[in-house]
């Protein structure tokens, strides 16, 4: 069979052809994707191309080597392309792709099974789905199912996506004001149980929030902070919704960044890194308690392409490499060792940088302007190193490579940081 050359691009290009594709690729963004994303993106001033990635490391068409410091905003949590969950896709890829959507889903079941036995407390069912945003509408669904009830608690800078309910749920103006949200979202300061409790009412169906902000500048919960609302919902008969699309799956240090502080949500987000790096991929977590709404109308919620066979795989592949290489672990390990590293460029710079803070491989530096903070993310770019500010707060370059990342590795990207800062 032979392939139509419109949809397969050859990696066996010479360097005039690959010359030919990033123009190529230039100009379709002008007139098919959007002129403004070239203004946008660090890229775009380079010309740099998506091309090959491995482990820590991304390279365009040309062969530079950029040290991937970004994550894909939490995606890359086993880096680009493991082994593993490649060889899984591939296996699956001869079989089945999507599924039949009537036939049972070995796939989808066997995986639900997995999340289970990792997740805190008592969560036990999942509903998959493509995105963090969709994991956020369901968890938006679900509390309302279980509850009868319609308003929410949400935070000041916290994130949750861009689709109509999450975004009601998202603070930042930027992204909410040309748009009728729904109502019933009251946003409060993060880290304070009394600004929780002092708007919770008859009609409040849950409180939902990031146990670590990511959007919102790399913020940890205050000590306490998780538990005082724990018990405050369970006073109050509302539940607790942990959005953990960014921090979850080893990401901080832990399988889940709620488990810093001993405390488990009654509904839970994930996504990002869920799909191995290689797959759009989400869940919504419930206990059994919160799922009882569920099993009453199953249809009530429902998607096409969520738990599908090839996605599953990559899922399945990847918590197995989470738990035989001890991501979380080696998380902590280089959290530490990169935090120690960025400490002293503090100490060395402290009129630019603000504060140095994070848990594991999700790290933050802020910057005393929005405008220094984006000026250093520009030139580290130059200098071969991806990373960006975080959407709710962009005077943060944030820090998140893979756990596969070494210590020297590390001393690199510390280097020219700290070129950039000279």
């Amino acid at each position: 069979m032979t392939l139509h050359k419109d949809y397969v691009i050859s990696f066996d290009m010479t360097d005039e052809e690959k010359l030919a594709l990033i123009d190529e690729t230039i100009e379709n963004y002008k007139k098919y994707v959007n002129p403004s994303i070239l203004e946008f993106r660090k890229s775009g001033d380079s010309k740099s191309v998506e091309w090959r990635g491995e482990g820590v490391y991304m390279y365009d068409p040309l062969g530079h080597q950029f040290i991937d410091c970004l994550g894909g905003y939490g995606v890359f949590n086993l880096g680009f392309c493991h082994p593993k969950v490649v060889e899984a896709m591939k296996l699956q890829l001869d079989q089945e792709g999507i599924h039949s959507q009537e036939l049972l889903n070995p796939f989808m079941a066997r995986l639900a099974r997995k999340l289970a036995e990792i997740a805190p407390g008592d969560l036990q069912y999942s509903f998959f789905n493509n995105s963090g945003a969709e994991a956020v509408e369901a968890a938006l669904k679900y509390a309302t199912m279980k509850t009868g009830k319609n308003d929410f608690i949400c935070m000041h800078k916290g994130y949750h996506g861009k689709t109509m309910g999450a975004l009601s749920a998202t603070f930042r103006m930027k992204y909410r004001h040309n748009f009728r949200l729904l109502e019933g979202f009251t946003p409060v300061d993060f880290g304070s149980v009394d600004a929780v409790a002092k708007e919770i009412t008859d009609s409040t169906a849950a409180v939902i929030l990031e146990p670590l902000q990511g959007e919102g500048g790399i913020i940890p919960s205050p000590d306490g902070y998780l538990a005082g609302l724990r018990q405050l919902c369970d006073d109050k008969g509302v539940l607790l919704i942990f959005d953990e699309v960014q921090s979850g799956l080893g990401r901080t240090g832990k399988n889940f960044a709620c488990e810093h502080w001993g405390v488990a949500p009654d509904i839970m987000s994930l996504a990002k890194s869920l799909g191995g790096g290689m797959m759009p991929m989400g869940a919504t977590m419930a206990t059994p308690h919160v799922w009882e709404a569920v099993i009453e109308n199953p249809a009530i919620h429902s998607n096409t392409f969520g738990g599908n066979p090839l996605a599953c795989q990559a899922a399945l592949a990847a918590l197995e490499v989470l738990v035989e290489e001890k991501g979380a672990e080696k998380a902590v390990k280089m959290g530490e060792y990169f935090l120690k590293g960025l400490n002293q460029l503090k100490a060395d710079f402290p009129d630019q940088i603000a504060e140095v803070r994070g848990l594991g491989l999700m790290i933050g530096v802020e910057y005393a302007t929005e405008e220094l903070g984006n000026k250093v993310g520009k030139k580290l770019f130059e200098e071969y190193v991806l990373v960006a500010h975080t959407m709710n707060n962009p005077r943060v370059v944030r820090i998140e490579p893979s756990y596969l990342i070494t210590e020297d590795v590390i001393d690199e990207v510390i280097s020219r940081f700290r070129k950039v800062m000279s």
